[in-house]
């Protein structure tokens, strides 16, 4: 018997998504930031796949622990989970002349165009005509920088 996913109670208002579009494709930066995102799709009865592509987080540790706060999410909630490659090399060669750019600088733009990129990307091989991702939520980003 398949029950439908239980999310905390509170008045969220209704998603729906753009163009007549049945499913999307969630970048997912970490649980913390991306939980209360994942639960209002949920309310909204929103069929979605979360997508974990963030190879600028080290150590690899952190990485992990953030990976796996996810994939529980997933796992309580019965949503699909995509677990890209950690592709650490291809963020460090990117970001090589920019070690000392300040948090919301051209380091930033460079890390959400890459991960977006890999989102796109992935979307488009697998049928998603929607993408979204949780960065936004987060109050260490600029979500104009972001959009």
């Amino acid at each position: 018997m398949n029950a439908k996913p239980q999310v905390t109670p509170i008045d969220r208002p209704k998603l729906t998504l753009p163009n007549g579009a049945d499913k999307l494709l969630l970048h997912s930066c970490c649980a913390p930031c991306s939980g209360e995102v994942m639960e209002a799709l949920l309310a909204s009865g929103i069929d979605y796949t979360i997508y974990f592509y963030n190879p600028n987080i080290h150590p690899l540790k952190e990485y992990e622990i953030r990976k796996e706060e996810n994939i529980r999410f997933a796992e309580k909630h019965g949503v699909p989970f995509i677990d890209a490659d950690y592709d650490v090399d291809n963020w460090f060669e990117r970001a090589k002349g920019m070690e000392y750019e300040p948090e919301r600088g051209i380091r930033c733009t460079m890390c959400f165009d890459m991960r977006f990129e890999r989102t796109a990307l992935y979307a488009h091989e697998h049928g998603f005509k929607v993408i979204s991702s949780s960065l936004g939520i987060s109050r260490w980003k600029n979500m104009a920088q972001i959009n």
